[in-house]
C-alpha cells in the first residue's frame, strides 16, 4: 500500500450517520492552519461570558462548548458531525457491523429523523419499519430539536431492553407506535442464491469489514451450486453505503487489474488520490488477497447491477466503475447521490470528528454528487409504475447539500410535476384499506419485478422499461 494511502486512512463512504453507520478513522491532522479570525473569536468568547452569567439559570460550560462545535460543523454539510465520547464509541463500532440498537439507517429530515433503510433482519425490519417513515418521538421524547447523534442515543441501549418509536408514514397519513426491543446488530452484509438455473443473485446490504470475505464465500457457494453460471445480478438496492476499501474491492472483483476504480479530490494534498483495482488499494491485512478464492469467471460473466433511490456512495461507486468501464448494465431507478468521502479524525481518546474532506469521481470523471448514478436501463419497482419512488428522499433534498462541481443544479420541471402526481396517488392510496394498499415484495423473491427484469436483460429478452422515472436530462447529456 503506497504512503499517500497510509496517510489518508480508512474512509467512510456511508450513506448518512443513523442507528448504524460505518466510518474510518484518519488521526493525521492538516500540517498548517489558516490565520485565525480574531474579532470573530473574540464574540464567540464575548457570548460564551454573557450566557454563562446572565443565562436564568446555570449552565454547564463544558455542553456549551461541544454544542458550539456541533453547530459549527452540522453547518457545513449533512454528513460532517461532531461526536461526543458515547457517540464516538458507537460510531467506531459501526465499522465491524456489530451493535446493539433496533437496525435502522437514518437522515434528518425537517427536524424529524427519517428512516432510510432497515437493515436487513434486525428488529425496525421485523416491526415493519419502511424507508421514508418519520420518527416522531422516541419513548416519550420528541424528535424534533434533537440532533441526529441525539436520537441515535436515545434508540441505542442494552440488549433486550425496549424502546417505543412513534412512526408518521406519510403515504399512509397516519402516526402509529412501534414498541421494538433492542439486540445487538450482527449485521449480515450479503446474502445470494441461484435463482434459476444458470442465473445467481447476489445482494450487498451494506459495506463493512466483513463484507469481502462474505461475498467471496457467497460466490463459491454460487459456483458450486452451478459452476455454470450464465449470467449474475449484483443487487445494491437500498444500499447506503460503507467501507470504501471494501467498495474498491466488490468493484476490482468483477473489473481488469489495475484499471481505475474511483478517484477522490479535495483540499488535503491526500484528499486527491485515484483507487484501483489493485490489492493494494483494498487489502487491510497481510496475507493472502481475499479475491484470488473467486472463480476466474467472474471476471467475464454477464453481469446486471440493480440500484434505485436508496442505494448510495459505496454503492455508487461500485455501480458507476461498472457503468464506466462497460463491465455491467446498470438497470433500476436513478441513485441517491452522495458523491462526498468523510473522514474521521479523533480529538483526542474519546472523541472526534467527521468532516466531509472530498468529493468523489467515476473512473470517467464525473461526479456523482447530488445527482447520482444514472442507471442504462431504467426500471419501475412494480409492474404497475415507479410513481411513489420519486417520492423518497435523495442527496439533492437535504437541506446544506453539497454542491455537484461538474454541472449546475436546477429544479427540473418535469421531475417537481412527477412529485405533485406522486404526493396525489399517495393520498388516493392512504384512503384505502389497510389489506388493499400496495406493498413491496422483498428483494430477491420470486415476485421481485425489478429482479425479473434483470433476468430478461441477462436473458436478452425484452425488459419493460420504466413508465414514470423522470432523470435531469439537462445535466445527463452534459457529462455523458
Amino acid at each position: 500500500m503506497s504512503q499517500k494511502l497510509k496517510i489518508a486512512g480508512w474512509i467512510s463512504v456511508g450513506a448518512l450517520a443513523g442507528a448504524l453507520t460505518t466510518v474510518s478513522l484518519q488521526t493525521a491532522a492538516r500540517g498548517s492552519l489558516a490565520p485565525l479570525p480574531l474579532e470573530e473569536l473574540q464574540q464567540l468568547a464575548a457570548v460564551f461570558g454573557m450566557v454563562k452569567s446572565d443565562y436564568v439559570e446555570p449552565v454547564d460550560e463544558r455542553k456549551l462548548i461541544t454544542d458550539a462545535i456541533s453547530g459549527m460543523v452540522a453547518s457545513l454539510d449533512p454528513h460532517s458531525q461532531y461526536f461526543d465520547k458515547k457517540s464516538f464509541k458507537e460510531f467506531r463500532e459501526g465499522t465491524s457491523g456489530r451493535f446493539v440498537g433496533v437496525g435502522i439507517e437514518i437522515a434528518q429530515e425537517e427536524g424529524l429523523v427519517k428512516v432510510v433503510s432497515p437493515i436487513e433482519g434486525s428488529p425496525a425490519f421485523r416491526a415493519g419499519l419502511q424507508p421514508g417513515d418519520l420518527i416522531t418521538k422516541i419513548d416519550d421524547v420528541a424528535v424534533k430539536g434533537l440532533t441526529l447523534s441525539e436520537a441515535v442515543k436515545r434508540m441505542r441501549g442494552e440488549p433486550q431492553t425496549k424502546v417505543m418509536l412513534t412512526i408518521y408514514r406519510k403515504d399512509e397519513s397516519r402516526t402509529f407506535p412501534v414498541t421494538i426491543t433492542r439486540e445487538e446488530i450482527k449485521t449480515v452484509s450479503v446474502k445470494g442464491k441461484v435463482v434459476e438455473p444458470g442465473y445467481g443473485w447476489i445482494r450487498l446490504s451494506q459495506f463493512q469489514e466483513r463484507t469481502v470475505d462474505d461475498f467471496v464465500r457467497k460466490v463459491e457457494e454460487l459456483y458450486k451450486a452451478d459452476p455454470a453460471l450464465r449470467g449474475l445480478v449484483l443487487d445494491l438496492r437500498n444500499d447506503p453505503g460503507g467501507l470504501l476499501d471494501a467498495a474498491v474491492a466488490i468493484s476490482a472483483a468483477f473489473l481488469p487489474e489495475g484499471v481505475t476504480v474511483v478517484s477522490t479530490n479535495g483540499q488535503l494534498p491526500e484528499s486527491k488520490f485515484v483507487y484501483k483495482a489493485s490489492p493494494e488499494f483494498y487489502q487491510r491485512r497481510a496475507g493472502a488477497d481475499p479475491l484470488k478464492r473467486l472463480p476466474a469467471a467472474l471476471k467475464t460473466v454477464p453481469l446486471v447491477v440493480l440500484v434505485n433511490e436508496g442505494s448510495a456512495s459505496a454503492s455508487e461507486i461500485v455501480a458507476g466503475a461498472l457503468q464506466d468501464h462497460k463491465r455491467a448494465t446498470i438497470l433500476g431507478s436513478q441513485t441517491f447521490g452522495k458523491g462526498s468521502v468523510q473522514t474521521v479524525r479523533p480529538l483526542g481518546p474519546d472523541t472526534g470528528l467527521k468532516l466531509t474532506t472530498a468529493r468523489y469521481y467515476t473512473p470517467l470523471g464525473k461526479s456523482i454528487q447530488a445527482r447520482g448514478i444514472v442507471p442504462d436501463v431504467l426500471v419501475d419497482e412494480s409492474e404497475e409504475g415507479n410513481v411513489f419512488a420519486i417520492l423518497r428522499t435523495r442527496e439533492a433534498d437535504l437541506v446544506k447539500h453539497l454542491g455537484n462541481d461538474k454541472s449546475p443544479e436546477a429544479k427540473d420541471p418535469l421531475r417537481e410535476k412527477a412529485r405533485e402526481e406522486a404526493m396525489r396517488r399517495a393520498e388516493e392510496e392512504s384512503r384505502k384499506p389497510v389489506a388493499e394498499r400496495a406493498k413491496m415484495p422483498e428483494f430477491g423473491s420470486d415476485k421481485d419485478f425489478q429482479l425479473k427484469q434483470a433476468l430478461n436483460q441477462l436473458k436478452g429478452r425484452p425488459v419493460l422499461i420504466s413508465k414514470t422515472q423522470v432523470v435531469e436530462e439537462k445535466n445527463a447529456k452534459k457529462e455523458n
